[in-house]
């Protein structure tokens, strides 16, 4: 007993081994630094920073939408539970590197007729040996104990180990699944923060338009009953207007769409106190990221992180097929008690035991086995060309948002003067048509001009604000607060 023992002990011990490959991290195919160039902005080296939506995103009320969000929000609640199901499926997986004990008790009652026939009856099965039944005529008792192992596969060549380890990286994946999603909305909810604050900018000069254009009917109107102006200034005055106000109700109806969609993000009402009066205070709370970090950063976003988990799973896996190639070794064993008598069921005599390993191999599998290594072994090189065009996905996505941070300033210098420029413009029109001087059509072509001057200066403005929320999602955002892989430690 003591050597069948110890040899079933010393085949678990070797099952500490995988035939899986040695994970190396591939060399991310991109530069180790952001482009350069006029459309850049001088980049220096700088460490990976701690940054918080809240270093960045500065205006209270943005930051306690974002709050609510973390909290109410569906597709963050179906991460979580998505972590959950990983986090239980790795913990199944590897419950198999364990045997499964279970214990059993039963008592059957025999009667043996005289003409050789039985009568039997039980009160379950699962004892060892024999409990001493009686000759023809008579009658016996059988109780009995077991604890036992069945069926148990020995890990010798890692085919568990290797499929556990796969469970985990895509637990650990799924984990970082959840963090991307976290991330996007966050910075959904502050572009869409932006946008109410940019449409309501344009409701505000709509209805200053629409004021302005009401006062030139008023104006064109007198003129023509006095005989001064003909006809067709007050049909140019009155197109102006109806165009001020159509464009005042678009921007009603986008306001409440915009509301909408915030509080769709939020999964709860808005309050409305927490929405922002326009984009010309509202783009000034995004804070600048720190500057010059180089592209490293971008392994540790979030989709860069999971894109990574699932080609260490795929690894793993090329293991468990490499396994599947060389037999598979089981071991069966039960040790029980077992006696005619209940007095006499816990006595040294009734004990009884036996260990049964096993060995199978097939034979002829037409060349399955193989296949399926091979199968394991393209599935990681599909997963290797995901984890890099991943990464050379988020490198163009940064270098993109680099490109217009680099220019975006000089744009809204120059749409401030264009803007500032056109409103003297219009005013010196409207003052020389006021006099006589000047054609309707002057003054008209001088405020449709200060008017579009205006909606670009905002439409600007929001761009050089969802610029810095676009930094801010595509380098990682709060991930860069996360270990990347090679520092995670297992889950137990």
């Amino acid at each position: 007993m003591t050597r069948t023992i110890a040899t079933a002990l010393a085949l678990a011990a070797l099952g500490g081994c995988t035939m899986a490959p040695k994970y190396v991290r591939p060399v991310a195919p991109v530069p180790m630094s952001w482009p350069t160039g006029d459309a850049y902005l001088r980049q220096t080296e700088a460490a990976l920073p701690s940054v918080s939506y809240r270093d960045i995103f500065r205006d209270p009320r943005l930051q306690q939408i974002v709050e609510q969000a973390l909290v109410n929000n569906r597709d963050l609640r179906v991460a979580a539970a998505n972590i959950a199901i990983a986090r239980a499926t790795y913990h199944i997986q590897r419950a198999e590197l364990l045997p499964t004990v279970s214990a059993s008790s039963g008592y059957t009652f025999r009667q043996n007729s005289s003409a050789g026939g039985t009568n039997t009856g039980g009160g379950g099965n699962g004892g060892v040996g024999n409990g001493g039944f009686g000759a023809a005529g008579g009658t016996s008792n059988n109780f009995s104990a077991s604890v036992g192992i069945t069926a148990f596969e020995i890990d010798l060549f890692g085919r568990i180990r290797s499929l556990s380890e796969a469970a985990q990286n895509r637990y650990f994946g799924t984990e970082a699944t959840a963090r991307a999603t976290r991330l996007t909305l966050i910075g959904d909810i502050a572009t869409g923060w932006l946008t109410y604050a940019s449409d309501k900018s344009l409701l505000r000069i709509a209805e200053q338009t629409a004021e302005i254009a009401q006062k030139s009917v008023t104006l064109t109107s007198q003129r023509l009953s006095g005989g001064i102006a003909p006809r067709t200034d007050l049909a140019q005055a009155q197109i102006t207007l109806q165009t001020a106000l159509s464009d005042l109700a678009e921007q009603r109806t986008a306001l409440a769409q915009d509301v909408n969609a915030l509080q769709l993000l939020v999964g709860a009402p808005v309050d409305p106190t927490l929405l922002p009066d326009g984009i010309e205070q509202a783009g000034t709370t995004i804070a600048e990221l720190p500057a010059g970090l180089d592209s490293r950063v971008l392994l540790r976003r979030p989709d860069v992180v999971q894109a990574e988990y699932e080609l260490r799973a795929a690894n793993a896996e090329i293991g468990a097929a490499r396994a599947a190639l060389f037999p598979t070794v089981s071991l069966t064993s039960l040790a029980g008690l077992a006696s005619s008598a209940l007095s006499t069921l816990f006595t040294g005599g009734a004990f009884n035991y036996s260990v049964a390993p096993s060995v199978s191999y097939p034979i002829f599998r037409a060349g399955a086995a193989r296949a399926g290594v091979a199968q394991s072994q393209a599935q990681r090189d599909s997963a290797l060309a995901t984890y890099e065009k991943s990464i050379q996905t988020a490198f163009r996505e940064v270098s993109d948002a680099l490109a217009r941070r680099g220019t975006i300033a000089d744009q809204e210098r120059a749409q401030q003067a264009l803007t500032a420029a056109s409103r003297d413009n219009f005013r010196l029109s409207e003052a020389r048509y006021r006099g006589g001087i000047d054609t309707y059509l002057a003054s008209l072509t001088a405020q449709q001009s200060f008017y579009a001057s205006q909606r670009s200066l905002v439409n600007t403005q929001l761009t050089a604000a969802t610029n810095l929320v676009t930094l801010y999602r595509t380098l990682g955002g709060d991930s860069t607060l996360d270990v990347a892989p090679d520092d995670k430690r297992p889950a137990q």
